[in-house]
């Protein structure tokens, strides 16, 4: 009998030593019992990236998902969007379909799934939110929250500039831009604070904002897993605020595309959590 061929997806980045993509979801391999299925990282340097995108169904792959320094790139690579992906500008998913290779984005989605998971008294229609940093995760959650509902989006950044750009490239209509120095002005009357830079991560340097001016009933997350309780994290707790750490939105953005290739909807439960904080070497907070 002829054994089937393994269906193969890929984390495409580079370095990508690092991803725990392939334990989240071999671990849905062996737990929803797909046969025949692999999960594996694929290395590979900014001058390779183009090619190897179009090599993927040679190389056996049905899908990828694609991480730093790649994701731009692979928007502007491939032919064939979704609706997210084709505002965003950016692909972190890759689908196989009829008509070709087709680059999605999860990672709004991932980090609002976060949200709703760990904060059920959250609403993203109760109040501003206040977003640090105006990189591509910046761009992403801007556009998930607010799709979601917030009434205004305040981002906060150094360089002025550049969260400008980004309030005109999405067509954010409720964005006001602050200076990293007036800060305080834009978490008054905040409801929701969201770092998404990577200050605060380990080897990164501290995050150094007052949270003085944030109301107690403010929900505070930080899109830093590594830490798990990163520096504003343990702050903002301190302060009796309710605090989301960033290792959902890792785990809730990888569910899209793993229905796609697989056919089922996986679920992020406990005892994957607790999996890939043991890989951290962290525990549950």
């Amino acid at each position: 009998m002829t054994r089937p061929a393994i269906r193969k997806v890929c984390v495409i980045g580079w370095p990508i030593t690092h991803s725990r993509s392939p334990l989240i979801h071999n671990h849905w391999i062996r737990t929803y019992g797909i046969e025949s299925a692999l999960y594996e990282r694929l290395a590979v340097p900014p001058e390779d990236f183009v090619a190897t995108l179009h090599r993927l169904p040679e190389l056996g792959y049905i899908g990828a998902n694609v991480t730093v320094p790649h994701k731009e790139a692979a928007f502007a690579a491939l032919t064939r969007h979704d609706a997210v992906a084709l505002r965003l500008k950016a692909v972190n998913t890759i689908v196989t379909t009829p008509e070709g290779l087709e680059g999605r984005n999860t990672d709004g989605y991932g980090f609002i799934a976060n949200l709703k998971e760990r904060a059920r008294g959250w609403r993203a229609a109760a109040g501003p939110a206040v977003l640090l940093g105006a990189g591509g995760a910046t761009r992403a959650i801007a556009a998930a929250l607010e799709s979601e509902g917030v009434p205004e989006l305040r981002l906060v950044n150094r360089t002025r500039a550049r969260a400008e750009a980004l309030v005109s490239d999405l067509e954010l209509r409720s964005a006001r831009v602050f200076d990293w120095d007036d800060a305080a002005a834009a978490l008054d009357g905040a409801n929701l604070l969201v770092n998404t830079t990577t200050l605060g991560m380990k080897g990164a340097g501290d995050l150094d904002i007052a949270l003085d001016p944030l109301p107690l009933g403010a929900l505070v997350t930080d899109i830093v897993y590594t830490p798990l309780e990163t520096g504003l994290l343990a702050r903002a707790r301190a302060r009796g605020h309710d605090v989301v750490d960033g290792l959902g939105m890792l785990l809730h953005q990888a569910v899209p595309g793993f229905e796609a290739w697989f056919g089922v909807r996986p679920e992020v439960t406990a005892q994957l959590r607790a999996l890939v904080l043991a890989d951290m070497g962290e525990t549950e907070r």
